[in-house]
């Protein structure tokens, strides 16, 4: 079945070992299978990585740049070798959907840290900007490096896609420590950065519950502009939370810079788009777009 319907292995192999039970039910969603990609493979994983390979291609010419760490760069290294560690322990436990949880915090932490320390803005400033610009996109990139490793078991594809797009080495490839230690050295030279994920759209899920629902297809249909989830813990819903709380900031920012007409439509859209997984988290309905009242 998985086959039919488009969506790619990996996804399939990321939601149902995230919802692996692990003492505790279980339940299959296709709602949120959508809410999960969308948020955690798209917005979260796969924005973390681009972001930090784009950043080598766009402001240092494909080329890792320098990193001259600082006490930031330090916790940030500390939260990252604890997940590490939880990682490690946890797989030896056999817990593999909290392993995974793992590597989904290491790269919320790399999104935040990216977001702080805003390199794109930095590497249009003074020396000692430029600096910290590299500093932060060397860093970032090879913590993409780890996560690449650390997805081997779950996502085997996206695992192989990631290495070649930041050519590391064989070796880096074959071991992973239980420290965290950077395999792309300053100068190291990286290959096309492209995105991982690909969004998955409401109608797109709703054929697939049409075509594959099983018993489900004869209950009583619903409206369909009301979705509710009812596997989505407040874990998710809080991440959720955060990033439309986050991407509104930005949002907020670009207005007051009066920044491209274009570049603040396409954060509004990202903010209205998160606005609407948060509203299927928390099994709200969707507000309908209202057309213009006619004068």
């Amino acid at each position: 079945m998985a086959q039919d319907t488009g969506i790619p292995a990996d996804i399939w192999r990321f939601y149902l070992l995230y919802i692996r039970p692990e003492g505790q039910d279980s339940a299959f969603s296709w709602t949120d299978m959508l809410l999960k990609n969308n948020s955690e493979l798209l917005n979260n994983l796969g924005n973390f990585i681009n972001r930090a390979g784009m950043f080598v291609s766009k402001f240092f010419g494909g080329y890792v740049p320098e990193m001259v760490l600082t006490s930031d760069d330090q916790r940030l290294l500390a939260h990252v070798a604890l997940e590490l560690q939880h990682y490690h322990q946890l797989l030896e436990k056999v817990r593999i959907r909290d392993a995974l949880r793992s590597i989904l915090t290491i790269s919320r932490h790399g999104n935040q840290y990216i977001q702080v320390n805003e390199p794109w803005k930095r590497i249009k400033g003074s020396e000692a900007d430029r600096q910290r610009a590299g500093t932060v996109t060397g860093l970032a990139v090879n913590i993409a490096a780890l996560l690449s490793i650390m997805l081997q078991p779950y996502m085997p594809t996206v695992s192989t896609t990631i290495a070649a797009q930041l050519q590391l080495p064989p070796l880096a490839c074959s071991i992973l420590s239980t420290d965290f230690l950077c395999t792309l050295p300053a100068g190291h030279q990286i290959g096309t950065v492209s995105p991982l994920f690909q969004k998955l759209e409401n109608d797109q899920i709703e054929s697939l519950k049409q075509r594959f629902g099983g018993g489900q297809a004869k209950a009583s249909p619903k409206p369909t502009d009301v979705e509710t989830v009812t596997t989505v813990g407040l874990q998710q819903i809080k991440v959720l939370m955060d990033e439309v709380t986050k991407q509104g900031n930005i949002v907020r920012e670009l207005k007051t810079q009066k920044a491209d007409k274009n570049q603040v439509a396409a954060e509004v859209a990202k903010l209205l788009d998160l606005k609407k997984q948060l509203a299927l988290a928390e099994g709200k309905p969707l507000e309908t777009p209202k057309g213009k009242k006619k004068k």
